[in-house]
């Protein structure tokens, strides 16, 4: 199917790439099913013998060939800025650390600006600096020279409030740090808002503030959304073609609905990861004399090739890697959703104390008003866990949150397994432990909440979950 958009990216890629041949032969295609014959002539004769490799074989040009260009693509133009990057970074970092508080303007070479759609995709992106790290103003300055032409305008640094090994998404975030690049020039403009972190009178941080609010805001639609798109693909051996295939009714419902942004992430969402998993596949595996893969050896490499695999809308954070997943901690009665190490949200349940099996399991259902009611046994809302009779659902016994009176299942109020089920996509791991969560329950000022678009009822079935 003919894309303008890939058409004028291939125009532009082969002005700055003349000598890739596979860049001439797609180009070459895009006019052909534009009806420009004689344009695709002239890319097939520079594209010279790739269009013979293609054309006399008899199966069609795979579709990965696209997305497999793009990837080189972003790779070359990284190459072409880790001369330039080497050289500017510890200026950089000295100029970070010894910046005024009212911000500075630096006209040094700074790396290559965001262009076009994806500038406006990623206008803000955020580097959370551990607190064991010392130097957040320099740990900053080397997450914006690596991400080079995937740097948003721009790039705020935080830490997150941390507890026992974990970081708090909804906890008590402090700001350090804010750099504006000028995509008009080669200006940068830092400002610093932790007396600690530049030694010197803080800036106001109220805009930044602002800022990072609809930041992880639209960080949680991401993670939710790439999430679903990975599960998806795991069940059906095929992307989604659109956010619909993935708000479907019971059982189908992948989703429980959408929210504002969804629509506009979902083609990059959805590109990112196929490239990825294109990457992965094209990795030749390292095989023992049993014929077995040697996962040692090619671990670093594979783990490289398919990262993002769900990341972030701001593309500095490469550690977000994994869709987002389920932590039940019988020891402290806490259920968690996390990325990484990152505490997305805790919520306090209901256990079964030793009916409650400890294990790893995936969520193969989810329900609303499981047996027809919303203030039945099971609540508003039901997820089973490994097409077995244990699951996370509500309960008509709020007091028995907090405590180890049902039969195995995982029990919660209604307004926390309502945000669940609307943030966690079908086919997502759930890991049963005893004893890794904090106790602290924080919940954010406003609910994760996906506006339904399909019926997740099923009145054909009678619930026996064990509550």
């Amino acid at each position: 199917m003919e894309s303008p958009e890939d058409l004028f990216y291939l125009k532009q890629f082969v002005k700055q790439h003349p000598d890739n041949k596979m860049g001439w032969y797609l180009l070459g295609k895009q006019y052909l099913l534009a009806g420009k014959e004689g344009k695709a002539n002239y890319c097939f004769l520079q594209a010279g013998e790739v269009y013979d490799a293609f054309e006399d074989e008899s199966h069609p040009l795979s579709e990965n060939q696209l997305l497999l260009l793009k990837a080189w693509d972003k790779r070359q133009k990284k190459k072409k800025l880790a001369t330039r990057a080497a050289l500017l970074a510890g200026l950089l970092l000295l100029i970070a650390v010894l910046v005024p508080a009212n911000g500075a303007v630096f006209k040094e070479n700074a790396a290559t600006p965001v262009s076009g759609e994806e500038a406006e995709a990623h206008s803000v992106g955020v580097v959370f600096v551990p607190l064991k790290d010392r130097q957040p103003a320099g740990s900053a300055m080397n997450a914006l020279v690596s991400a080079a032409d995937e740097a948003p305008k721009l790039t705020i640094a935080a830490r997150l409030e941390e507890e026992a090994g974990w970081r708090k998404w909804t906890g008590n975030t402090k700001l350090l740090m804010a750099i504006q690049k000028d995509s008009e020039s080669s200006k940068l403009q830092v400002s610093m808002f932790d007396r600690q972190t530049c030694l010197c009178e803080p800036s106001e941080a109220a805009a930044a503030a602002s800022q990072y609010k609809d930041w992880s805001k639209e960080q949680e639609t991401h993670w939710t959304l790439s999430s679903a798109v990975y599960h998806y693909e795991r069940k059906n051996k095929k992307w989604p073609e659109k956010l619909d295939d993935l708000i479907r009714p019971y059982p189908n419902n992948v989703l429980a609905g959408e929210r504002g942004g969804m629509r506009a992430m979902f083609a990059d969402v959805v590109t990112r990861l196929n490239a990825a998993q294109a990457r992965k596949n094209s990795q030749p595996s390292a095989q023992g004399q049993d014929g077995e893969q040697k996962e040692s050896d090619n671990k670093a490499e594979q783990q490289a090739a398919v990262s993002p695999i769900v990341g972030t809308n701001g593309v500095l954070d490469k550690a977000w890697s994994q869709p987002l997943e389920i932590i039940v901690d019988k020891a402290s009665h806490r259920l968690a959703v996390v990325q990484g190490d990152i505490i997305v949200r805790s919520y306090k349940v209901g256990l079964g104390g030793e009916e409650t099996p400890e294990g790893s399991f995936y969520i193969s259902e989810k329900v609303k008003n499981p047996n027809g009611r919303d203030d039945g046994n099971f609540g508003s809302r039901g997820m089973t866990l490994s097409n077995t009779l244990y699951a996370i659902h509500g309960t008509d016994e709020p007091n028995s949150i907090g405590k180890d009176e049902s039969l195995g299942c995982v029990r919660m109020g209604k307004a926390d397994v309502e945000e669940l089920f609307d943030m966690v996509p079908l086919g997502t791991v759930v890991k049963i432990k005893n004893g890794t969560l904090p106790s602290k329950v924080q919940q954010p000022a406003e609910r994760f909440k996906l506006e339904p678009r399909q019926n997740e009822t099923n009145p054909a079935k009678v619930y026996k979950w064990l509550t």
